[in-house]
């Protein structure tokens, strides 16, 4: 590899006799190879605590939503929920767990991950690498396009958008200046024209296409996107792009050891009718509460006192406005009978 500096003291170049790819070719290999970190035995549970482990409450509110689309629906003979980037599947089987005996007997329930099908997974749970095509119901994505692999611009000396570049070891080095349809989508989406010098973008226009092939397969019903998320109004000038490992933040290295996320332009994800919304407000809409419960309830129910207080706890997670209750919620409606159930949860 050829390189030299810009402006910034940053290396630039082009080639790879180093092993330095964009980004997105390097996640798409760390994250999702032969020896990937989503194929990783222990799963994404051993490393991050989602939505979904924080509390049972989480996967009794998906349940509710999706008993409210089954009855904006009229309660078809078969019910599809797809719970994209299923990990290891503890929100199908929550979720399956939770739901209407009535409801659960026209369930079909899918699980869409790259990984392999866990051992012990209920048997009822059809097991897929691509999202189903031709079904009714509700498609819920918690936190999977975030870790849809995504190229990173960066401006050099003179403000010029390049490819970042990043070797085997996470060190990173400029390429080209953006072109083609990176360049239409930052302009679009995530303008750095006029930024200084080292401000950085995450070009999210794969994510917007993987977003519209999930939603493509449902004939009616809704999906639903749950991530950390951004919009065209307050684009964060250094870019999100970040490693996790073993429950902490790390440096993002494409070496298979670690999680490579980046939060999500959701708004640019969005189709026509997209409600877009937080978490808070969602989960309030279907019933989680974190309001505790009356002292008085303690002398004349003790146990029950106990349960309610460790309830609200999780609820209060859940839909803290600084974490996990920030998080944004797109709720995209497919067919007219679920425009309204889409509204309900904004």
């Amino acid at each position: 590899m050829t390189s030299s500096t810009n402006g910034t003291g940053r290396a630039y170049g082009t080639g790879a006799a180093d092993g330095a790819r964009t980004w997105r070719a390097a996640a798409q290999d760390a994250l999702y190879g032969p020896d990937g970190f989503y194929r990783r035995p222990e799963g994404p549970a051993g490393h991050f605590r989602t939505s979904v482990h924080a509390s049972p409450l989480y996967a009794s509110a998906v349940a509710e939503l999706l008993c409210r689309v089954d009855a904006a629906l009229g309660h078809p003979a078969e019910l599809a929920f797809t719970d994209m980037g299923a990990g290891r599947g503890e929100l199908v089987t929550a979720v399956l767990a939770a739901c209407p005996p009535a409801t659960a007997a026209r369930l079909r329930p899918y699980a869409v991950e790259l990984a392999d099908r866990p051992q012990g997974l209920d048997e009822r749970v059809t097991w897929l690498d691509a999202p189903p095509r031709d079904v009714t119901g509700l498609l819920f994505a918690n936190e999977w396009l975030d870790n849809v692999p995504v190229d990173v611009a960066e401006t050099d000396g003179t403000g010029t958008p390049r490819q970042v570049l990043v070797r085997p070891d996470g060190e990173e080095l400029l390429g080209d200046p953006v072109s083609g349809a990176d360049a239409a989508w930052l302009e679009r989406w995530w303008p750095l024209e006029g930024a200084p010098p080292g401000s950085r973008a995450e070009i999210g226009h794969p994510r917007d296409t993987a977003w519209a092939a999930a939603v493509g397969g449902l004939r009616a019903g809704l999906a639903v996107a749950v991530d950390y998320a951004h919009d065209r109004a307050s684009r964060p000038p250094f870019g999100t792009l970040t490693g996790f490992r073993e429950g902490r933040e790390v440096r993002p290295v494409p070496d298979g050891g670690c999680d490579i996320t980046a939060h999500v332009a959701l708004d640019a994800c969005a189709g026509p009718g997209a409600v877009l919304t937080t978490q808070r407000r969602a989960l309030r809409a279907l019933g989680v509460d974190g309001t505790r419960p009356p002292l008085s309830l303690a002398g004349t129910d003790p146990a029950a006192y106990v349960r309610a207080l460790s309830s609200a706890g999780e609820a209060a997670e859940l839909t803290a406005p600084a974490g996990l209750g920030g998080f944004g919620w797109l709720v995209q409606p497919v067919g007219d009978a679920c425009a309204a159930a889409a509204k309900l949860v904004s």
